[in-house]
């Protein structure tokens, strides 16, 4: 297993380098980008200029992003750089829609009708969903969150390098891994981010109308009130807004992973089977590389999306 970086600079020209020293891809199901932090003994020179980065496991492009960080040292005879790069789904986070209602939007629309971000790609979905309220301040990614939920249930997710869908691919891949071709397989629990019960002021500011109580939190001692404004983006049904943010709050709740030698090519929403997990998605997967070799890491969430 090869990992390869290219370097594209912003006259074109890009350079090629095979000598990682070290790296880490991360990609999971409620991050809107894929990121990438690598640290190389680069053969080339100059690397300033330098726009984007294309990183290869094999010959499976996995990340295609904007730079965010690079530094380019010569010392003793090597030139390191190190670099930290976001996929150009990112910009999705960096840039604001109009606020107010917008009627009859398609997601189609929404990701294609207000700007044209570089390399950004998505599923084909026409289905009209009605409606949706863009907030003050609000980033074209929470349209695509709130759109998601509204239309089927779900929370969007990055396909390939730079693919936006809010629906699971119709034909996985399937991975099977036995315990012997594994280097471990486990288990992890977060429960920082739950709240035990919300409280959402109805149209005059008042509150006792719309409330929820999470008996499963609860029931691990967690008592964390919330309170909140109306949510003007679930107008047509508030306390969908209160499930939703519930949702939210516990997201990777409970993670199964395993890891192994290599990588094998799986993506977000391909189907892995490992220990007492049968045919599940996979929603979260982080690949590292060091000079003892590159592993990867797939793991599965129990939450309530």
């Amino acid at each position: 297993m090869t990992a390869e970086i290219i370097v594209k600079k912003t006259d074109g020209t890009q350079l090629t380098e095979v000598r990682l020293l070290g790296f880490t891809f991360r990609k999971n199901a409620y991050l809107p980008y894929t990121i990438l932090n690598a640290r190389l003994c680069a053969v080339s020179e100059n690397f300033e200029n330098s726009s984007e980065i294309f990183f290869y496991l094999g010959q499976k492009l996995v990340h295609h992003g904007l730079i965010d960080t690079l530094r380019e040292s010569y010392s003793g005879g090597s030139r390191v750089v190190s670099l930290v790069s976001r996929g150009f789904t990112s910009l999705l986070c960096q840039n604001q829609i109009e606020p107010g209602m917008k009627l009859n939007i398609t997601f189609n629309q929404l990701m294609d009708g207000y700007y044209s971000l570089p390399y950004v790609t998505h599923e084909d979905n026409s289905v009209q969903t009605g409606y949706i309220y863009v907030n003050g301040r609000s980033t074209m990614w929470e349209g695509v969150v709130n759109l998601s939920y509204k239309f089927c249930g779900t929370y969007p997710y990055i396909r390939g390098d730079n693919c936006v869908r809010i629906t699971p691919v119709s034909d996985p891949a399937i991975f099977t891994y036995s315990d012997g071709q594994l280097l471990s397989r486990g288990f992890a629990m977060n429960g920082r981010r739950l709240i035990s019960n919300y409280h959402m002021a109805d149209m005059g500011g008042e509150y006792g109308t719309y409330e929820l109580e999470d008996a499963d939190t609860i029931s691990y001692g967690i008592v964390r009130h919330k309170y909140s404004e109306l949510d003007k983006e679930f107008l047509y049904d508030p306390e969908g807004a209160l499930d939703f943010n519930n949702k939210v709050a516990s997201r990777m709740r409970k993670v199964f992973f395993c890891s192994y030698s290599g990588y094998n090519g799986e993506d977000l929403s391909d189907i892995v089977s490992f220990g007492s997990i049968i045919s599940e998605r996979i929603e979260g997967i982080e690949v590292k590389g060091t000079s003892r070799g590159i592993v990867t890491e797939l793991s599965v969430y129990h939450d309530k999306f």
